[in-house]
């Protein structure tokens, strides 16, 4: 297999995997470009992506531009000559950008396009209480996340699966269909196939307002809506007079009245486990005996 100059632009710890998976298929990674190192915790101390913490420890090059048109970034980016770029959940690139190297950049995209084209495919893969998903690696174009599709690969999501979990086993997969894509790619096997845009359907970034529990839904739409935001950034509902995380649930077979229920369309619901602001997860019957 032809060895590929490769560019990589990524983020956060879902593209780290993909890296890592890249370099030991013997692919040489001349530059990472990543976003540039943002405030957390108390301090507000500037800490930068998981990617460029990879990158850093493994002695690549690193990029981070403010705005990726600027003239000194497309210059110097042009000046590695790279066979080809590999994009992994970072952000909307610029033709200037994206048509830059002569194989082309591909992305992988966590859902099975063109299902959940979006900043959360993830999410609301779980969300809506489906039950397989996958990744799509696909070439870039100028509309986001509808170019042709090289490689895609599926797992089923299981019934009391949550975001966290899912997400870390289309991580794993990710790193082994990126691989494998670059090999179909280097040999010439690749074979794009259009994607059926009739089947489309949107992963809209999710906000504040899309974590609070809607009561008028049935059971299982709210435990997924729970299952699709847990651990993070975690569905949330107005109890006892305070706001709380709500990071696991079931539909009970009876009630008991040490527990917590919230009140569905079609019945009850426990709230099996809850983080209140401020304090760490708790079971909901430890929440409510501490209430009382």
């Amino acid at each position: 297999m032809r060895k590929l100059k490769i560019v990589f632009l990524g983020t956060p710890e879902f593209a780290v995997p993909s890296l890592d998976a890249i370099i030991r298929a013997g692919h040489e990674v001349a530059a990472v470009v990543t976003a540039t190192d943002k405030p957390a915790g108390r301090g507000h101390k500037l800490l930068p992506s998981a990617v460029k913490q990879y990158a850093t420890e493994h002695g690549i090059p690193v990029m981070q531009p403010e705005k990726l048109r600027d003239q000194e970034f497309l210059d110097a980016l042009r000046a590695i000559g790279a066979d080809l770029f590999v994009v992994i959940a970072f952000r909307m690139l610029p033709e200037a950008v994206w048509a830059m190297p002569p194989m082309g950049t591909f992305n992988l995209h966590a859902s099975l396009l063109p299902r959940y084209r979006g900043a959360a495919p993830i999410n609301r893969a779980v969300m809506n209480g489906d039950t397989e998903t996958g990744v799509t690696t696909f070439l870039l174009k100028h509309e986001i996340d509808t170019g042709d599709i090289l490689r895609q690969e599926r797992i089923t999501i299981g019934p009391d699966e949550n975001v966290g979990s899912v997400h870390d086993r289309l991580m794993e997969l990710g790193a082994r269909v990126t691989v494998a894509t670059l090999e179909d790619l280097a040999n010439g096997t690749a074979t794009p196939r259009k994607q059926p845009d009739e089947e489309a359907s949107a992963a809209p970034k999710i906000f504040r307002e899309d974590c609070m529990i809607d009561l008028s839904k049935s059971r299982e739409q709210v435990r997924n809506h729970i299952r699709g935001l847990s651990p993070y950034p975690a569905a949330r509902i107005a109890c006892h007079g305070t706001e709380l995380k709500v990071l696991e649930a079931a539909v009970p077979a009876e009630r008991h009245s040490d527990r917590l229920y919230v009140e569905c369309a079609d019945g009850p619901l426990e709230l099996t486990k809850v983080q209140p602001a401020g304090k760490r997860a708790m079971s909901g019957a430890d929440f409510l005996r501490g209430i009382r």
